[in-house]
């Protein structure tokens, strides 16, 4: 990095690391990468923080090579040794969460107990991902033959592609790192253009863990454009997983190229979350869980809850309590303590927000508290009384907008809660078993995360990661998700001495 102010090379000298220029790593840095400069610049207060030098495709093609070589070492080094590893890099990673959690805040806007809540994140899969390099089972199954055994077992993949986003700027990537490296995997992370500061920092993190092993090309770094290099990495038949976290519209184009050469992929895409509340709800739990889901991260999260149904009978005490409460959220630098909620990603998002808060107006919205642009990148959260039939309640807005519709009965509230393309995470308020039961069966949600009587954000890490419809289908992090990062390989073996076939056949010579 050139051209670091002094508040980010403070963090760096606290996190121990020696400002660098360079946007490409496979354990060593290349010193002059090809792709030209990549200016990072704080959405708090729109000054330059560094300069980052890109990869091109020649130090893409650097990296491969080393990636390439070293999953043939690190494929054979035992799950539970790989585990030890990435217990190593979770201790580092605690050792430096402090430092690290604000340089996330600094760079992509999230308020600070945001950011050090990020880093815990990556803590806790580290934890999650060495229990599991113990636990990388497979199946024995019962032949139909005599004297044949049958099992299961599970392989490595090769080299894992990850393409994360901003506003999980490395939670995201260590949820697939860091089980991908357990089961034997080595990783190539393209990070987001918006956060290329606190991905070098993770990188050279890591590096130092490795490197205390002899170690390189394990977790690999490419820091650049979506042309060339993120075009050139889904397209690598090299790389036969790619995990992809972002808009629906760039997730469905990575799907069709990775398909295309039949890879495999594993897509987060875009959430549309809603929560219904019923009259029965307990109104404390709604306000905190609501006013979190939806203001938190800026609006900004993949789980942000964007659209609220309130029965008729809660929903005046709901919505005044929500203005009240809006109006109280404190919006400023993500790094005051006092701070609620910190600024949007950049101008763009700004721009965004406000185009759809008019195509709200256009399509009879009530504005019910903010909707208007603030200094810099900066907005006032925003609440919307809305309709059912409003076609914008089908997109995903990323900003701090959340609608309020009115429902009579159960089944209206769950028709227009699944009536959406989206399908990521979701929830329901209620102390009436009835209720929550019917959301959770087959009737109900038809998201990959459904919860009772807590909000649709802060998913744990214990459990599988992902949605279904345009979200992508794809799962990370916790329960079996690991198996994406494996190949599954039936095993027969005879120990007789008869050759019987299946099914019964016989082949006569």
């Amino acid at each position: 990095m050139t051209a670091a102010n002094h508040v980010v090379s403070e963090f760096l000298e606290k996190l121990h690391i020696e400002p660098i220029n360079s946007g490409a790593c496979y354990g060593d840095w290349i010193a002059e990468p090809s792709g030209g400069e990549l200016a990072s610049h704080s959405p708090a207060t729109g000054e330059l923080l560094a300069r980052v030098r890109l990869a091109g495709p020649a130090d893409y093609e650097a990296v491969m090579e080393r990636a390439s070589a070293a999953y043939l070492e690190w494929r054979m080094i035992p799950a539970p040794k790989r585990g030890d590893i990435v217990r190593e890099i979770g201790n580092e990673l605690r050792a430096h969460k402090q430092d690290l959690g604000a340089l996330v805040s600094l760079e992509m806007g999230k308020i600070l107990p945001e950011g050090l809540g990020e880093v815990q994140e990556m803590i806790d899969i580290c934890d999650f991902a060495v229990g599991l390099s113990r636990q990388l089972y497979g199946l024995t199954m019962h032949s139909e033959r005599p004297g044949h055994r049958m099992y299961e077992q599970w392989h490595p993949l090769g080299i894992v592609g990850v393409i994360s986003a901003f506003n999980f700027p490395v939670a995201v990537w260590a949820w697939n790192a860091m089980i991908a490296a357990v089961c034997g995997d080595c990783v190539l992370w393209r990070p987001s253009s918006e956060t290329p500061l606190v991905a070098i920092a993770v990188q050279k993190i890591v590096n130092r863990v490795f490197d205390r092993h002899g170690l390189k090309g394990i977790f690999n770094l490419v820091i650049g454009p979506s042309r060339p290099i993120g075009e050139t990495l889904v397209k690598d038949a090299r790389i036969p997983l790619i995990s992809f976290t972002g808009s629906t519209e760039v997730g469905r184009h990575v799907a069709e190229t990775i398909a295309h050469r039949l890879g495999r992929s594993i897509l987060e895409l875009g959430g549309n979350n809603g929560i219904i509340v019923m009259d029965d709800a307990n109104a404390d739990l709604v306000l905190r869980a609501v006013l979190f889901g939806a203001v938190g991260t800026a609006g900004q999260r993949c789980t942000t809850t964007r659209r609220l149904f309130l029965q008729r009978g809660i929903a005046p005490r709901i919505t005044e309590a929500l203005v009240r409460a809006y109006g109280q959220v404190r919006i400023g630098h993500p790094l005051d303590e006092h701070t609620i909620m910190g600024p949007l990603i950049n101008r763009r998002a700004v721009d965004d927000m406000m185009d759809g808060l008019r195509r709200v107006r256009e399509q009879g919205g009530e504005i019910l508290y903010g909707g208007e642009p603030l200094e810099g990148c900066y907005v006032l959260p925003t609440l919307v009384r809305a309709r059912p039939d409003m076609p914008i309640l089908k997109e995903e807005i990323f900003a701090p907008i959340l609608y309020l519709i009115e429902f009579d009965h159960l089944d209206e509230a769950i028709h227009w809660h699944n009536d959406v393309p989206q399908g990521l995470s979701s929830a329901m308020f209620t102390t009436n078993v009835i209720s929550s039961e019917t959301f959770l069966s087959h009737r109900g949600s038809d998201c990959g995360i459904a919860n009772i009587n807590i909000g649709t954000s802060g998913a744990e890490i214990g459990g599988a990661f992902g949605g279904e419809k345009e979200t992508g289908g794809g799962r990370e992090s916790g329960s079996d998700a690991w198996k994406a990062y494996m190949r599954r390989q039936t095993n027969t073996i005879n120990w007789s001495t008869q050759l019987p076939l299946a099914q019964g056949i016989e082949f006569k010579l």
